[in-house]
């Protein structure tokens, strides 16, 4: 089918893709949404723009679109931009990054039934542990551009996710009930790199802002 992506930038949204396209599916497009909320219910926020450059390096055609954030309310603004993305791109599906957020996954698969449109979740209730190894495994650079959460700290950002970071995250679930996957928004990330990537994108500078156990990181790339 052809697909649209709702893409964040981050690890869940790109795996996602990409399984959809190694299924056979056709990415017309991918889908963001910039939020003014910092603390979104629905949208990933931390280097936002950069998906611009992502979407570049994916040689993807990239609909954009604004919301103020707003519970429930925006998601008005994702099926605009979903019905967008039908009208402009005649997509048949929305392939989406969920993996436990019912909150999520309910919501969008209300706007695509409405719209008639297919939902396809290809990490829906997968092993959390095992997608942390499936990115290495499927040589995705991803790191930590958010936290929010207790006991993590600034030292999180810019984290790559490797083997390391597997372990200490399993620790972390077992002490404190931190999902391994960021899934409750204990953390957020970057795709730096992965097979739908012409070439890797590089980190010229980044900005972090916050304090105690909430931090997150503006990218800038080269």
């Amino acid at each position: 089918m052809k697909v649209g992506v709702l893409f964040s930038g981050g690890k869940d949204s790109a795996f996602a893709a990409y399984l959809a396209k190694k299924e056979g599916h056709e990415l017309a497009c991918l889908i963001s949404i910039f939020s003014k909320n910092d603390y979104s219910y629905m949208f990933h926020t931390p280097s936002i723009s950069k998906v611009e450059k992502q979407a570049e390096v994916m040689e993807i055609p990239l609909i954009k679109f604004q919301t103020k954030g707003e519970k429930e309310l925006e998601l008005q603004d994702l099926k605009k931009a979903v019905l967008e993305a039908k009208e402009k791109f005649n997509i048949d599906a929305i392939i989406t990054g969920a993996v436990a957020s019912v909150y999520q996954a309910s919501r969008v698969q209300k706007i695509c039934e409405e719209l008639e449109l297919k939902v396809i979740n290809p990490l829906w209730q997968v092993n959390q542990i095992e997608l942390l190894e499936d990115l290495i495994k499927n040589d995705f650079e991803v790191i930590i551009t958010g936290i929010a959460a207790y006991p993590l700290d600034e030292r999180w950002l810019g984290r790559k996710i490797d083997q390391k970071f597997i372990e200490e995250t399993k620790e972390l679930q077992k002490k404190y009930g931190i999902n391994p996957v960021g899934e409750g928004g204990e953390f957020e990330s970057f795709v730096l790199n992965c097979p739908l990537f012409k070439k890797r994108l590089k980190i010229k500078d980044q900005e972090i802002t916050g304090e105690k156990n909430s931090f997150r990181m503006e990218l800038e790339l080269l």
